[in-house]
Parts: C-alpha cells; structure tokens; sequence
C-alpha cells in the first residue's frame, strides 16, 4: 500500500473575516473530496483569516496513480479562484 500526504498552503485574498475565510476553506474541501476521493483537513493558521495550511492524504497500490491524484489537486487548486497556493510539499511512503 502506497500511502502519499501532501501539505498545501494557501492564500486566501478575498477573506476579510474568518467566517469569509471558513466558507472558502469548505467549498474547496468539499469540491477536493467529491472530485478525487481524497481525505483533507486544515491542518493549521485556522485563525489567520487570510492564510491557511490543508492536509491532503490518499493512497493506492500504485504509486504513479497517488502522485497522478496530488498533481491533480494541486493543479486544481491551482485553477480555482477561491485561493492561491504559496508552497505545497508531497511525501509519499
């Protein structure tokens, strides 16, 4: 079993309260869930209002099919314009 966790963190321009901030965070993480079957969590700065860090886990037998599903995500996110991605790291055991 291929297990592969990436961390992404994420700017959020639009957020100017952390209510604002909350609703992005879900609208992605349900569109994450439902799109690529991923488990995802904010994982920290929850009370940063602008800046968020989330948790993104999946796994496989196949290890090109994990890092296909994060490249994925992370083009996803990419492509959204709810938030922009600062830095995001992709460990894979």
């Amino acid at each position: 079993m291929i297990v592969a966790t990436c961390r992404i963190e994420l700017y959020i321009p639009e957020a100017n309260s952390l209510k604002a901030k909350r609703k992005v965070i879900k609208s992605l993480k349900d569109q994450l869930r439902n799109r690529f079957n991923v488990a995802i969590a904010e994982v920290e700065l929850q009370d940063l209002w602008q800046r968020s860090i989330l948790g993104v886990v999946t796994l496989s037998n196949d290890r090109s099919q994990v890092d296909a599903t994060l490249a994925k995500v992370i083009s996803f996110v990419e492509g959204t314009d709810l938030a922009i991605i600062g830095h995001y790291e992709i460990e894979v055991w």
